[in-house]
């Protein structure tokens, strides 16, 4: 069963239309009701309209009305969540690690709800015939950029993840037909690479993007999106925590996604890489 409505209405609330948001609030406060109702009956008891129904699951993303009950259905029959919580002053070490667990669990169970299926196989299926990948991401996101680098040249696959835009701009402007830009950005509109995706379509180059979910200049400009979960930050997650760990979840599903698809090939170039490893390391024992 489809999950996640819920989760998704809470992540775009407050970009919403006021018209939207009305209906929205409605149905975070009455979701049992929902599953049960048709369009006309949810419209008359959030005193809107039928067109504003649809109007919503279009701006959520969602493929229809049908859609949204089923995963608002999903969500009820989970345990209730706790939620994300930020740290106190002078927190102890106990409640800090406890509250840290909690929401990198919440954050990472939110992106997995949000997930599209579809626009995962399809990035999965252009980086499997890509030449090479070419990584783009600002601050926090240049780590995931370098962590999914890494895995790639694990298994044989040409990867970049250079921090000077510049540079990527050279990579792009001489990019191969088969060559990918990966860009990431939480926010979906670092204006750094916004532009080495504008630069990347200018070019023909195909582009995926990792990103918020919602529509963002990011997503806009990328052949595929995947999204992870959006949610207020508080003062200390906000420096990049909960997003990083969503992006690099999301980097995992693709990793294990592309060695499923070429598995024997995969567990072969695993098995090269750490035999060159170790025999580096046995040289200085």
């Amino acid at each position: 069963m489809a999950t996640g409505g819920l989760s998704i209405i809470q992540t775009m609330l407050s970009k919403l239309p006021q018209s939207e948001q009305k209906l929205a609030e409605y149905i975070l406060q009455n979701p049992h009701e929902v599953v049960n109702s048709t369009v006309q009956e949810l419209s008359t008891s959030a005193q809107t309209s039928g067109a504003a129904v649809i109007r919503l699951c279009k701006s959520l993303g969602i493929k229809g009305y049908q859609d949204l009950k089923i995963r608002i259905a999903g969500d009820l029959m989970k345990t209730v969540e706790q939620g994300y919580r930020d740290i106190e002053p002078s927190e102890s070490l106990y409640r800090i690690v406890e509250k840290t667990t909690s929401n990198s669990i919440q954050t990472i169970r939110d992106t997995s709800e949000i997930i599209d299926h579809d626009n995962l196989k399809h990035a999965i299926t252009l980086m499997l015939n890509a030449k090479t990948v070419h990584f783009c991401g600002v601050g926090a996101s240049n780590i995931v950029a370098a962590d999914a680098q890494q895995k790639l040249l694990r298994i044989n696959k040409g990867a970049t993840a250079f921090t000077d835009m510049h540079l990527i701009a050279t990579l792009i402007a001489n990019a191969d037909e088969n060559d990918i830009v990966f860009a990431i950005s939480f926010s979906g509109e670092t204006p750094e690479v916004v532009n080495i995706l504008k630069l990347a379509k200018e070019r023909g180059v195909k582009t995926i993007g990792l990103t918020h979910y919602g529509q963002t200049t990011v997503s806009s400009l990328c052949d595929a999106t995947l999204f992870t979960s959006y949610s207020n930050e508080a003062p200390f997650r906000s420096a990049a925590t909960s997003s990083r760990l969503a992006q690099l979840y999301m980097i995992d599903i693709l990793f294990l996604g592309m060695a499923s698809e070429q598995y024997e090939e995969t567990v072969q170039y695993i098995d090269n890489t750490r035999s060159a490893i170790k025999s580096m390391t046995d040289r200085y024992k």
